[in-house]
């Protein structure tokens, strides 16, 4: 039940996913035709990457902590422990506000206008968002699918409404339009669980699944008499984790994080960059992203953390293992997919999608090192995400000393990248970053398996024919986009179009036939 629940999580997750990108992908193809380069790059690197980093320091280690509790745990305790990522957010909102006001480069008010008021807005709506918290987890925990869909689709398509609105009426307000959808974007989320759980609560539907927080009130801070105000063990949890998310967020966004503090790249470049960045993401994170954050709370379910394998329940332990097995060899097979046919087909989607602004110069060669990097973002995920949930307090702590080392040399090789080879540095930094830390996973999960009869990492080998068929379509393709793209005219790129559509389906039935055990856990799940 846990993982039919789960998957059906995973599913709509990802549908989410395919929605925020896909409204991305077409937001940024309309709103390169009315606002500069500059005030993109400003808007989608420099302030989101604010809003970000104050929302993830401010409640990652509190998501990982409260949803790794049993069926057991003391909600109150832990909606206690919860509210305390609002204060936190507070602190982290004024004092990198202060530094993006004061101590980073400030953009020409000319090309950039209200840059300030941006900084206050952006993170202002990361303390709103903050204020949803103790919703989001009570919602996550207990796998309401129908929430989230309906909260985050609803959330993002206003968002996006009022910025076309803006756009095309006020293009001269400048940051004041991201500024505003931000506000609504988070306003919109948090309304929608709040408005759902006051619904919930108290209904027939909460008394017959015995849900554990009967009232709205319940919802609030409330101390518990002769008890302590949150559970420690959680709490030191949070804590380990916290050291964790901290790296973590540098390596997830170091890019941006060098972008932003050594100013490497111009606010224009800055600008392609982050377009390019969402173009190479778009297939990519609307799978991988829904899988490991439901699949965390799948093995944190299922399997005990910092038991060993022996002690574990073993019918358990082998569901664990199928499914870890068959979810590498999904994200394994989606990314080959991208890296081989990206490469064949990053110019000419680029010079579809943004004209020969991005076609030319940097830009193929960036898609196609992302389209890479998407192989290693697959990998990675699952990895992680299975690492994580097993990962005892000490072991977190371990690997924090891992992540501290990791996060210096991945500032220190993006910065020398760079500079060696453009915006194209950062991705090949990232590969090497995210290499890094699947080996470290790998390791976990080898040395957490060894004592029992499943191989899991055995998801990671495929076929040998399938791996034929990969590097077949990768020559034909090449070969084809050297003839026929991208400026021989329109028959020569649907020749091209049409070679890629041959062999994708030549790839696709040989997976068929190859993996048949993965084909009906996608079909029964």
């Amino acid at each position: 039940d846990v993982l039919g629940q789960t998957t059906r999580l995973a599913s709509s997750s990802a549908l989410l996913q395919v929605l925020f990108r896909a409204v991305t992908f077409g937001l940024n193809a309309f709103t390169l035709r009315y606002l500069s380069r500059e005030l993109l790059g400003v808007a989608n690197v420099r302030l989101t990457l604010l809003y970000s980093t104050v929302v993830f320091l401010a409640r990652e280690a509190f998501r990982r902590a409260c949803l790794s509790g049993s069926t057991k745990q003391n909600w109150t305790k832990t909606i206690n422990l919860l509210w305390l990522t609002v204060p936190l957010g507070v602190c982290w909102s004024i004092f990198l506000g202060v530094v993006w006001l004061h101590l980073l480069e400030v953009p020409d008010p000319s090309e950039v206008p209200h840059y300030q008021a941006g900084v206050v807005a952006f993170g202002l709506s990361a303390i709103i968002e903050l204020l949803g918290e103790p919703f989001w987890v009570l919602a996550q925990a207990h796998l309401f699918v129908r929430l989230k869909v309906i909260a985050e689709s609803l959330s993002v398509v206003l968002k996006c409404i009022l910025t076309v609105i803006l756009v095309v009426l006020y293009p001269q307000w400048g940051l004041y339009i991201f500024s505003l959808a931000q506000l609504l974007y988070v306003s919109v989320l948090v309304m929608c669980y709040v408005i759902y759980f006051m619904m919930f609560l108290g209904s027939p539907e909460a008394t017959k699944k015995s849900f554990p927080v009967a009232r709205m009130k319940a919802l609030l801070p409330n101390l518990v008499e002769d008890e302590t105000f949150v559970n420690w063990k959680e709490a030191r949890l949070t804590w380990s984790f916290f050291k964790q998310s901290f790296l973590k967020q540098i390596l997830t966004e170091g890019e941006r994080y060098v972008m932003t503090f050594l100013n490497v790249l111009n606010f224009g470049d800055q600008g392609v960059y982050d377009i390019v960045n969402n173009l190479g993401s778009l297939v990519a994170r609307f799978i991988f992203l829904p899988i490991e954050e439901s699949f965390y709370v799948f093995f944190a379910k299922v399997l005990e953390r910092g038991k060993n394998v022996k002690d574990q329940k073993q019918d358990d332990v082998a569901m664990a293992a199928n499914v870890l097995e068959l979810l590498l060899k999904l994200v394994l097979l989606i990314g080959l997919t991208i890296t081989v046919f990206g490469f064949a087909y990053s110019q000419l989607a680029l010079d579809i999608y943004g004209g020969s602004m991005l076609s030319s110069g940097t830009g193929p060669n960036l898609l196609r090192c992302y389209s890479l990097y998407v192989l290693f973002l697959a990998i990675n995920g699952v990895t992680e995400c299975f690492t994580f949930a097993l990962m005892c307090k000490e072991e977190v702590d371990r690997y924090n000393f891992v992540m501290l080392a990791l996060s210096f040399t991945f500032l220190c090789i993006s910065y020398f990248l760079t500079h060696w080879h453009g915006s194209v540095g950062f991705i090949l930094a990232n590969c090497f970053n995210m290499g890094i830390r699947i080996a470290h996973s790998t390791h976990y999960i080898y040395d957490y398996f060894k004592e029992s009869t499943y191989r899991p990492l055995a998801g990671l080998l495929p076929s040998p024919v399938l791996v034929l068929v990969y590097i077949i379509s990768g020559v034909i393709t090449g070969f084809s986009e050297v003839m026929f793209c991208c400026d021989k005219g329109w028959m020569a790129r649907l020749v091209h179009i049409s070679v890629g559509a041959l062999c994708f389906a030549a790839t696709i039935v040989t997976m068929f036939c190859t993996e048949t055990k993965l084909v009906h856990f996608v079909r029964s799940q």
